[in-house]
């Protein structure tokens, strides 16, 4: 993946889209880089609009209110925020009978909807899954309220794709009814469609909201110490736990699940007992969770090439030091200038991520600039970053804002000794740079980092050795120590 392209925008317009699904429908406006934009305003209502299709094949007229209600407020909520709207219909609008009847208030509403066949449903999933973990190969599984896809993801690239009449909210009457109704139903889908075994060896990533709830449950009740739904990961033995859990969980403890809302949970049963279903017939035995999906693989399927291979947790880093920075590029400066002494480093991403963010604690109250970019690290919105680079990255952050060589709870939980040990050595590395150069580029310009078996050497020429006072000199020592050198000044 390239690192970035320094003409990528800053800022850009705002693009909305309003995803009329079977079990919610939700408005998401982003604005910002156009790899990785940020998310400015989402909201959803939970309608079930698939809920009465297994019956009858229609959308009853108590969903078909709350959709005209929640459109006519999306549409109005994008035009406030001057927004350009795309509107896209799946499952259940697809397949109801009286689908028209929505699709025609939701034009007399100025939006123009698409109704996305079961295949550009499963591309967009498949996309976005890309948009997120560029290297991800395996299978993509999009469970809706009306139907189920899976997708081949191999090498940044959508591959086969099938859709299959298996939303959630169509489980609960198969599992109703005696015997294994629901294991020979997908056994006999996915026979049919050429994919049993398809996912042995591979991972299968998990898209919709009703499997992120089952994440958010695992989470819960394993305590798992960073509450970041993205790239987690669940093996088949834990959705076999998880599904005998769930049978014995009450509503009170599973309303206690941050994240979980009460609609997601009352179809928790049937989404954990499709997903053990699925992964026996195609041979998985991994899930990775991602958080995005149909949406932002529909802006990520729109872009050009260039701008596909960047690498999004970069252009995120860029845009948050940008805004919570003082100097312009600096980071990635900063980067080239610490590089030479991590040469051959396996995590050389996630180490430029972190000079891209090595300002953004400035404006925090100073004893506690550590602690904010601690958060920023832990917490923020990243993707293509896993748990144990999360640590590494809050690490770096904590000890280059003055925090020191300690470790906050929970990074030793989510990274290995040595990996916290190299983060330090890059907020000492940071540390110093930032120090010596106050920020500015030319100090970093004119100097250079070297080293070798003994000494890690400070390169100053002419007038710029001024620049080398105590607070200097201290910082120099500090970073040398770690690396096991002496400081050297050239």
């Amino acid at each position: 993946m390239a690192l970035f392209r320094r003409s990528e925008p800053a800022a850009g317009p705002r693009t909305a889209i309003i995803d009329i699904g079977s079990n919610s429908i939700r408005l998401v406006v982003y604005q910002g880089p156009a790899r990785l934009p940020a998310v400015l305003f989402t909201e959803k209502v939970m309608a079930g609009l698939g809920r009465g299709l297994a019956a009858n094949g229609v959308i009853d007229e108590g969903a078909m209110a709350l959709a005209r209600t929640a459109l006519a407020r999306f549409a109005a909520v994008a035009r406030e925020m001057e927004a350009s709207v795309r509107t896209v219909a799946t499952a259940a609008v697809r397949d109801a009978s009286n689908g028209d009847t929505l699709l025609t208030a939701a034009r007399k509403l100025g939006l123009d909807p698409q109704i996305l066949s079961g295949e550009q449903e499963a591309k967009a999933a498949g996309e976005g899954v890309l948009s997120a973990i560029p290297d991800a190969d395996g299978i993509v599984g999009d469970l809706g309220g009306g139907s189920l896809e899976l997708v081949r993801i191999r090498g940044g690239a959508v591959e086969d794709r099938v859709s299959f009449p298996l939303g959630v909210l169509r489980i609960a009457a198969m599992r109703a009814k005696r015997g294994q109704v629901l294991e020979r139903h997908v056994a006999r889908l996915v026979k049919q469609a050429g994919w049993t075994g398809k996912g042995q060896g591979l991972p299968f990533y998990l898209v919709g909201g009703s499997w992120r709830a089952l994440a958010r449950l695992d989470m819960s009740l394993t305590g798992y110490p960073l509450p970041i739904i993205h790239q987690y990961r669940m093996t088949i033995d834990d959705i076999a736990r998880l599904g005998r859990a769930i049978a014995q969980l009450g509503k009170p403890r599973l309303r206690s699940v941050q994240g979980l809302s009460s609609g997601r949970a009352a179809t928790l049963g049937d989404a954990t007992a499709l997903l053990a279903a699925v992964l026996r017939q195609l041979g998985s035995a991994t899930t990775i969770v991602s958080a995005f999906g149909l949406r932002e693989g529909l802006l990520h399927a729109g872009l050009d090439a260039a701008t596909r291979t960047l690498d999004p947790l970069i252009v995120a880093a860029r845009e948050e030091g940008r805004l919570l920075g003082r100097f312009p590029e600096h980071g990635d400066l900063l980067n080239e200038w610490i590089a030479p002494l991590f040469e051959g480093d396996a995590h050389a991403r996630i180490r430029h991520a972190a000079c891209l963010l090595a300002d953004v604690g400035w404006r925090a109250n100073p004893d506690f600039r550590a602690e904010r970019g601690l958060e920023v690290a832990l917490h923020g919105n990243w993707v293509a970053i896993e748990a144990n680079e999360r640590a590494m990255l809050a690490q770096a952050l904590f000890t280059s804002l003055g925090g020191g060589m300690t470790s906050p709870e929970p990074l030793a939980r989510l990274a290995s000794a040595a990996e916290l040990d190299r983060a330090r050595a890059w907020g000492l590395a940071m540390r110093l740079g930032q120090r010596l150069s106050a920020g500015l580029a030319g100090p970093l310009h004119r100097s250079r980092l070297e080293l070798d078996r003994s000494s890690v050497r400070l390169a100053l020429a002419g007038e710029d050795r001024d620049l080398y006072g105590e607070a200097v000199q201290k910082r120099h020592a500090a970073l040398a120590a770690a690396l096991g050198r002496k400081a050297t000044l050239g």
